[in-house]
């Protein structure tokens, strides 16, 4: 049987993310302001979230905001004195992402950093930021393996770390991509136990590579 991903994306969505209020006026906000649409599905947002909450994250890490619609999935995981730090390079997008996260409610439980995501890394590292429990990497693919580098010293034994978008290019092209990179290298940390989970969107599947942080064999 031939697969049929809009039509499983939307089973699924319908039963386990149904878009309340605030999630449908985020997207038409960024529609509204020219924000591209290239944020997580439903589907892909609600399990962000029970990742999360899998671990019992109460600080978490977002490199790439866009309009914060990720962004309102992860901060509704955490607990009211909880962090969610997010970065992102695009003034605009940082001030789209602030209204929505103001309408969501929790503003109070983000802070959004801007410049480039490399750059506020090396000042989370510099300053002896406190461990994340999960990172989300959602940005310039090409970026994916600095971003690993200088992400990974900040994540707890334990935690969670995330790239999005790493299934089609690893698999569709035969050419050298930054998620192609990026899955080869999170092999290669012997501190991290890695698997690609599979994504339906509606128009096709995407990937999600989930990376947990253990102590490295003696």
């Amino acid at each position: 049987m031939e697969l049929n991903t809009r039509s499983y994306n939307d089973y699924i969505a319908s039963l386990f993310a149904p878009q309340d209020p605030v999630l449908s006026e985020t997207i038409a906000e960024m529609e509204r302001e020219n924000v591209p649409g290239i944020n997580v599905s439903a589907v892909e947002g609600k399990l962000l979230q029970v990742l999360a909450l899998s671990v019992g994250a109460k600080r978490v890490l977002e490199v790439g905001t866009l309009g914060g619609y990720s962004g309102i999935h992860l901060a509704r995981a955490l607990p009211e004195d909880g962090k969610l730090i997010t970065l992102e390079l695009d003034p605009h997008h940082a001030e789209v992402a602030q209204r929505n996260f103001e309408r969501a409610g929790v503003s109070h439980k983000t802070e959004i950093r801007i410049g480039p995501a490399s750059e506020t890394l090396r000042q989370l590292n510099a300053a002896g930021e406190a461990p994340f429990d999960l990172i989300f990497i959602d940005a310039d693919k090409d970026g994916y393996t600095e971003y690993l580098d200088l992400s990974l010293p900040l994540l707890r034994e334990g935690g969670l770390l995330l790239g999005d978008n790493t299934l089609p290019d690893a698999v569709l092209t035969q050419e050298e991509s930054g998620t192609k990179r990026y899955n080869a290298a999170v092999v290669a940390h012997a501190e991290l136990t890695t698997i690609v989970i599979p994504i339906l969107r509606q128009h096709g599947l995407d990937g999600l590579t989930v990376s947990f942080k253990r102590t490295p064999a003696a």
